[in-house]
């Protein structure tokens, strides 16, 4: 950060100082998800090895786990959104900040120019214009002198008023500054709130996958794999690939190039590459690359952008899951979309009715 820009916010922290911030109330945490029980006792002899847990229980440690990471998806949403305004308000504090500080010259400057005249009737012996015109005996002289008395009401007049308005600003800026002071500090506490969510449920996910045996962890992937497949099977038997025949724009299929580039990338919540992303930072930059600046989350995309019908949909769309639009893909094709999943999956292409499909909406409508 530069001086300038440090200076900025220095005086807007010394302006938002001035004036009593309220108290921000600490905000409540959800309640520590209970940790699953082992599915076996660790042995150490291959004879005594239990079988590999029956699929009904895999079953339910899928739907266990698909929970927790749709929980930290929701939390990710709620952190990104966080983030983007604070950055925001941080921008609009050193705005105001930047006005403050013009303000305060301006002022000075005009308090300069009211000393001067103060300084100047001092001078002439403490009479004002008007007194000295009075006794004039010079018809010129007296003529002149009323312009110039006239003039300087004037002057004098708009000197105070515009002095007032100045000093009327720089309080309004005081105020805008501290209500985005508490905006910002508001939303750094919602930050935090969301990280420690996500971060828990992640880690519940990962000691309930760490607890598996190798071959359940890998019977438990096909599941997985079946269940996305069922899916993806019933939303094609819908014929629905038999309506979507647009063609993506230019600008759809730059983002489609672009998003398909980073397959094979790790996801990270929070992330927007260029070396990882969460599943609304890769759509977003996606769009960045083809010149579109789109919303952060993928709940505020489902919000703002315009939505079509899913039989109209084209390459370069954003696809939106699940009732609360925790999740975002991009339609790429031929029944197909990429995304960045969850942790510990990279990026990749699947089948775009893989999972519950809330709607569609175009970036570049």
């Amino acid at each position: 950060m530069g001086r300038g820009k440090r200076g900025l916010i220095a005086s807007a922290v010394t302006v938002v100082c001035a004036v009593t911030l309220l108290a921000l109330p600490a905000p409540a945490f959800a309640a520590p998800i209970p940790e699953p029980s082992p599915t076996r006792a660790p042995t150490t002899d291959p004879d005594l090895t239990p079988p590999p847990a029956p699929d009904k229980d895999l079953e339910a440690i899928r739907k266990k786990l698909d929970t927790l990471y749709h929980d930290a998806a929701v939390a990710t949403d709620a952190y990104n959104a966080a983030e983007e305004q604070a950055d925001k308000q941080s921008k609009e504090i050193v705005a105001l900040a930047k006005k403050i500080v013009d303000g305060r010259e301006k002022l000075d400057g005009m308090k300069d120019r009211a000393g001067a005249a103060a300084r100047s009737q001092y001078r002439t012996g403490g009479l004002p214009d008007e007194a000295q015109l009075v006794l004039s005996d010079d018809p010129g002289e007296f003529l002149d002198g009323a312009g110039r008395v006239i003039q300087g009401q004037r002057a004098t007049k708009g000197l105070i008023g515009e002095m007032t308005r100045t000093q009327q600003d720089l309080e309004q800026y005081a105020k805008d500054a501290s209500a985005q002071w508490q905006k910002l500090e508001a939303n750094r506490k919602a930050k935090a709130t969301a990280q420690k969510t996500i971060e828990k449920r992640i880690a519940a996910a990962e000691k309930l996958e760490s607890q598996l045996e190798k071959e359940e962890k890998e019977r438990l992937a096909q599941l997985q794999q079946q269940a996305a497949q069922k899916a993806q099977t019933a939303w094609l038997d819908t014929g629905i690939l038999d309506e979507i025949t647009t063609k993506g724009s230019a600008q759809g299929r730059q983002a489609v190039k672009y998003a398909t580039a980073q397959m094979g990338k790790p996801y990270e919540w929070g992330a927007e590459g260029p070396d990882s992303y969460d599943c609304s930072g890769l759509t977003s930059q996606a769009w960045a690359d083809a010149g579109v600046a789109i919303p952060r989350t993928s709940q505020e995309q489902w919000r703002q952008l315009r939505r079509v019908d899913i039989k109209d949909m084209r390459p370069g769309d954003l696809i939106i899951y699940f009732d609360d639009a925790s999740h975002v893909a991009m339609y790429v094709g031929d029944g197909a979309m990429v995304h960045a999943p969850r942790p510990g999956r990279p990026i990749t292409m699947a089948g775009a009715g893989s999972m519950p499909i809330l709607g569609v909406v175009r970036p570049d409508a």
